[in-house]
C-alpha cells in the first residue's frame, strides 16, 4: 500500500471498531463540558466524571461557581490532579464568562484560548465535540498511536497536533478525534498493546519490530 491507501485503511478500521466513538466526559451543557475538559488535564475522565458526578447537579452555570468561590471549588475536586491551578483558573473562567461573554462559550478557536487554562488542546476538543468541528486533539493516545502506525515520527503531543494536519483530511478530522482516542485507550495501549487482536497488523511498523525482535 501506499501512504495514501493505509491512511485510507487506518480509517476504515478504526470506524468500524468504534463507530459510535464519542468524548466518555459526562456533561449537561457546554458549560459543562468546558469545565469537564479543563478537569480532565492529566486526569482520567473516570475520575473526573466521579467527581462530577454530583457536582453537576447543582452547578449548571457560570454564576454558579462564582457563588461558590474558588476555595469551595478547590475542595471540591481535590481529588483530581493540580487541583489547585485548577480551581483557580475555573474561578477565573467563569467571570470572564460572566462578564465578558453574557455566560456563552466563544465558538472561535482562538477566543477559546483566551480563556483562563483553556489550551489550544482544550479548545479543540470542546469544538470538536460541540461543533463537529474539524480539529484532531492529539493526547498521549493519539500521539503514541500515530507514532507507532508511523504516520508521524514526533517527540511529543505538541509536534504531533502540527504535523496530522497534513495527515488526514480536514473533514475526517472529527470523527477520527475520537475513534483514535478509544484505539489508544483500549486497543493500542501505551504498556503490552493487544497487536496480536489488532486489524492494522499489515500497515503497522511498531507491530513488525516487535515480531522481529
Amino acid at each position: 500500500m501506499n501512504k495514501k491507501e493505509k491512511i485510507e485503511h487506518f480509517k476504515t478500521v478504526l470506524f468500524e471498531m468504534f463507530p459510535d466513538a464519542e468524548t466518555e466526559l459526562n456533561y449537561d451543557n457546554e458549560f459543562q463540558l468546558l469545565i469537564a475538559i479543563l478537569m480532565s488535564a492529566q486526569t482520567t475522565d473516570k475520575q473526573v466524571n466521579k467527581v462530577n458526578r454530583n457536582f453537576f447537579m447543582h452547578l449548571k452555570e457560570p454564576q454558579d461557581w462564582i457563588d461558590m468561590w474558588e476555595e469551595e471549588i478547590r475542595d471540591f475536586i481535590d481529588s483530581i490532579s493540580f487541583y489547585n491551578n485548577k480551581a483557580a483558573n475555573i474561578y477565573k473562567t467563569c467571570i470572564l464568562l460572566k462578564d465578558n461573554y453574557n455566560n456563552k462559550i466563544p465558538h472561535d478557536l482562538k477566543e477559546l484560548q483566551t480563556l483562563p487554562w483553556v489550551w489550544v488542546k482544550t479548545a479543540k476538543v470542546f469544538l470538536s465535540v460541540i461543533d463537529n468541528a474539524p480539529f484532531l486533539w492529539v493526547d498521549t493516545h493519539v500521539h503514541r498511536v500515530l507514532n507507532r502506525v508511523w504516520f508521524v515520527n514526533t517527540k511529543n503531543p505538541l509536534q504531533t497536533d502540527k504535523v496530522s494536519e497534513k495527515v488526514f483530511d480536514p473533514q475526517d478530522m472529527a470523527m477520527i478525534h475520537n475513534t483514535l482516542i478509544f484505539f489508544g485507550r483500549y486497543q493500542c495501549i501505551a504498556r503490552k498493546p493487544k497487536c496480536e487482536s489488532c486489524r492494522l497488523q499489515n500497515i503497522c511498523k511498531y507491530y513488525k519490530w516487535q515480531t522481529l525482535a
